[in-house]
């Protein structure tokens, strides 16, 4: 498989620690935040990885991360020029995933815990056309919440006020090449975006969006709580 970041965005709710650089590349802990992304892939042994990224910070990226080398892959850069939303990021990764290959999608300020390479192994192996990773959190109110019936997913709710669960959809992604036909049919939504949701709604209504839940701890560092909250618990070099 082969994996697939996206680091662009504004970073609105980190202002004004954006206002001169891109949020994945704040420090967290020991490390820029999307060293943990890059490593992540790495060590579930994807070695083509295409990074997303904002014109904002580019030659930074390219600084500290070069070719990908010190973590044994390759890396490939793409830029998102305007903020069209996640799906529209995503889309850019059409070409660098082949029409039989499937691939795993990061959202870059996702920071978790687990290992990728049994979901990675599981969805592989598998007939699934998508899948998400989910987990129980305290706010669910802060991201997509999922409807479950009979086990499944039937639809995700962005940001809901009344969540029907405590689980949320992370930023943790598992799709087959036909996706890009899925984000060509969407249009935007009223901020104006092509919206992640939207996607894995089109395969929830169809009964073929699958699930995992996450097992270990995992943080969304998007805010400036969960940015402290994440950079504690990495602090410690053990735990990356």
């Amino acid at each position: 498989m082969k994996g697939v970041i996206l680091a662009g965005g504004s970073g609105t709710r980190l202002y004004p620690l954006t206002k001169f650089m891109n949020k994945h590349l704040l420090p967290v802990g020991k490390h820029p935040m999307i060293y943990y992304a890059i490593k992540k892939l790495a060590d579930a042994g994807i070695k083509d990885i295409l990074l997303v990224i904002g014109k904002q910070s580019a030659g930074l990226y390219v600084d500290f991360l070069g070719s990908g080398h010190e973590w044994g892959v390759n890396l490939v850069f793409r830029v998102q020029d305007q903020f069209g939303g996640v799906a529209e990021a995503l889309a850019l990764a059409a070409g660098f995933v082949s029409a039989d290959e499937k691939f795993v999608v990061l959202l870059g300020d996702n920071l978790f815990e687990d290992s990728l390479s049994e979901y990675m192994v599981s969805f592989e192996a598998s007939s699934e056309e998508a899948k998400v990773l989910l987990k129980r959190v305290a706010d669910p109110e802060r991201f997509g919440v999922p409807r479950m019936e009979g086990g499944r997913i039937v639809s995700i709710e962005e940001k809901p006020s009344n969540p029907g669960s405590n689980y949320c959809v992370t930023g943790i992604y598992m799709y087959n090449a036909d996706v890009f036909n899925v984000i060509k049919t969407l249009r935007p939504s009223g901020r104006g975006e092509l919206e992640i949701t939207d996607v894995n709604n089109f395969y929830a209504a169809r009964g073929a969006l699958k699930h995992s839940i996450l097992k270990g701890w995992w943080h969304d560092a998007g805010t400036f709580t969960s940015l402290q909250e994440a950079g504690l618990r990495l602090a410690d070099e053990k735990t990356q």
